[in-house]
């Protein structure tokens, strides 16, 4: 019942106009860093001169016209050349499906590498996200394309919560990846899924301490202080370096253990997206996890 709600508030359109007129004002630029480019680096900005380094995404998803694909790329290029124009700790996380990967493999595949040299010739870096587990398999593919191209300055994600993850992680080591660890967002099928949170952060945390034994980069994306911790007494107990890993949480969710950790000495990375999509995109997700919406709730008054 939940879900049908969410959803159904999602995709109504009385409600979506009432959302984008006073939806920021209400809370959710707690989350999203406004609905332009401009309002966007003004955040990143912020975040920058309080010590912490950001990525930002375009929000949208799902795109099944070429055209469109099109005009994402080219906006995308646009904010890669904005953050290196406006020297901003911060790089790009982007979605496949919004590229056109439900259009073909090779479209995304064109799309994402025009990208991905674009920040490799500003010394910029392209996070290429992890979606629902329909497209695991053709994600890592096309990471691993790219990868085998020579195209070092591009990432992608595991989610902990997935069987095959850790499978997948002992594959992708020799690449010597850069890899966000997550748990996983979506609502998958046990068959394929961890059902249990428990586990889920067991997997986790076994995840990052293969990751950190390897010879990549990981970016240890949790709210979690009890896994943070243990990263960084694990880290510490085998002398990992802090230039190897950095913490990567949500804007807008724990700030105050953000600029803890920044205080620390660690690298925190801030995930700012930013878009007019930013409502449909933010109710899809709590619609395929309705605990997220406590999560978020919780978070607004908590620091």
């Amino acid at each position: 019942m939940m879900r049908r709600l969410i959803f159904a508030a999602a995709d109504d359109p009385r409600i979506r106009r009432f959302v984008h007129k006073h939806g920021m004002r209400l809370g959710a630029a707690r989350f999203v860093a406004g609905e332009t480019l401009d309002q966007c680096v003004a955040v990143l900005r912020r975040l920058n001169e309080q010590g912490l380094a950001a990525n930002t995404t375009l929000l949208g998803e799902g795109v099944r016209d070429e055209s469109e694909a099109g005009g994402v790329v080219a906006a995308y290029e646009d904010v890669v050349a904005r953050l290196a124009a406006e020297k901003l700790l911060a790089n790009v996380a982007l979605k496949l499906t919004h590229l056109g990967l439900e259009l073909g493999e090779e479209v995304a595949y064109a799309n994402v590498k025009r990208l991905v040299e674009a920040a490799q010739a500003v010394d910029s870096f392209i996070r290429i996200d992890m979606e629902q587990s329909e497209f695991t398999e053709v994600t890592l593919r096309i990471h691993r394309r790219l990868r085998e191209e020579g195209l070092e300055r591009v990432g992608t994600v595991l989610q902990s919560y997935l069987y095959r993850s850790e499978r997948d992680l002992e594959e992708l080591l020799p690449l010597r990846p850069n890899l966000r660890i997550v748990k996983g967002a979506y609502l998958e099928p046990p068959e394929i899924a961890y059902p249990h949170k428990a586990d889920v952060d067991k997997a986790y945390a076994r995840m990052v301490e293969t990751s950190l034994l390897g010879e990549g980069y990981t970016a240890i994306a949790t709210h979690d202080e009890r896994l943070i911790e243990r990263a960084i007494r694990f880290a510490g107990d085998r002398e990992i370096g802090r230039d190897r890993f950095e913490f990567q949480m949500l804007y807008g969710v724990r700030p105050r253990l953000q600029l803890d950790l920044a205080r620390r000495g660690f690298t925190v990375r801030v995930a700012t997206p930013y878009g007019p999509e930013w409502y449909p995109y933010l109710m899809r997700r709590l619609g395929e996890r309705p605990a997220n919406a406590l999560f978020f709730v919780r978070n607004l008054v908590r620091g």
